[in-house]
């Protein structure tokens, strides 16, 4: 009680009232069982409420607690007023089914927002958020690249990817998805960590693509290996032909945005050049193009050198990502 009237002097809009639950939390945390954690509550929700002030109510170690005593306590909170109820997976060991079985056993017992915080000590942090969701909670715990205890929480970036997916209209008239980027960039940076390679969205290798049969359907048709589309959140996919694995397909768009003209034979002929010099060494962009102009003169020689009067305009699909022109 004395950390509520604390907290309400500081002129919060809302309090968070957390409590362990599980046998783990309640023999080796703060010792207490499940009457004066009720009764406690019930004395705080009650206090807060007469401040006017905004009140959660949220068990710890949700999912390592007995089901009755859980749904006991929340039924309590929510006949006094609160304003929402939280359940935490705080070590990670929850699954979707899991998840889903619960938030749908709660909802029918409780009349507040459901809100679900999930760790992800077992990589499901974000399937359940998202099972959470489809279940009938209405808020997720999140953060900024999933930074929390030890590996962190829901991240907020995965989320909306997870999201996007299954509204995409509703989620872009929602969130100011362009902001993604700079907002993870600056977390990073304050944290001093690099953003992975893998990272959904912002991640260097998200919308990159390298095999060459990845690269002819993608330059066809993004959605054939692309779920997400980038410029919903500002960026542009990259097309990486600077490697052994490209495909010809990948090396002609090149060459027209080099604005130079070959046959698809010559083509062909070109990409087995860089090929053979990317089972050597790793080429850059610059080899590549160096390639492709040398190739290009020389067939001028014997032929009426041909330019592209205009570019083919598809240039933001090959531009070279944002973390690969910085340090990654």
């Amino acid at each position: 009680m004395d950390d509520a009237r604390v907290a309400v002097e500081t002129g919060v809009d809302g309090v968070d009232v957390v409590i362990g639950t599980s046998q783990f939390l309640r023999k080796f945390s703060h010792g207490k069982d499940m009457n004066y954690i009720a009764q406690s509550a019930i004395e705080v929700i009650e206090f807060v409420k007469s401040k006017g002030i905004e009140i959660r109510f949220s068990s710890e170690d949700s999912f390592r607690s007995d089901i009755v005593d859980l749904l006991n306590i929340y039924r309590t909170v929510d006949k006094i007023g609160v304003n929402r109820v939280g359940i935490a997976d705080t070590v990670g060991c929850a699954n979707p089914r899991q998840v889903y079985e619960l938030v749908k056993t709660l909802k029918s017992v409780v009349s507040c927002d459901i809100e679900c915080h999930f760790h992800n000590d077992t990589g499901c942090a974000i399937a359940n958020a998202y099972t959470a969701l489809e279940a009938g909670a209405k808020l997720i715990d999140v953060s900024v690249l999933g930074i929390g205890e030890r590996n962190g929480i829901t991240p907020l970036g995965a989320l909306m990817a997870r999201m996007i997916t299954a509204d995409r209209d509703y989620v872009l008239s929602k969130y100011k998805l362009h902001k993604l980027r700079d907002l993870e960039n600056l977390v990073a940076d304050a944290v001093q960590i690099n953003i992975p390679f893998n990272n959904p969205i912002t991640g260097f290798c998200a919308f990159t693509h390298k095999a060459g049969i990845h690269a002819k359907a993608i330059l066809a048709n993004p959605s054939t290996y692309e779920i997400l589309n980038p410029h919903d959140f500002g960026l542009t996919r990259y097309i990486h032909f600077a490697n052994r694995l490209t495909g010809w397909n990948a090396i002609k768009s090149r060459v027209d945005q080099l604005n130079l003209q070959l046959t698809d034979d010559q083509v062909k002929e070109v990409t087995n050049k860089i090929k053979k010099l990317g089972d050597v060494r790793q080429l850059s962009i610059d080899d590549v193009d160096s390639i492709i102009r040398d190739f290009h003169a020389a067939q001028s020689t014997t032929n009426t050198p041909l330019l592209k009067p205009v570019n083919n305009g598809n240039d933001e699909d090959v531009e070279e990502p944002e973390a690969k022109k910085q340090k990654v």
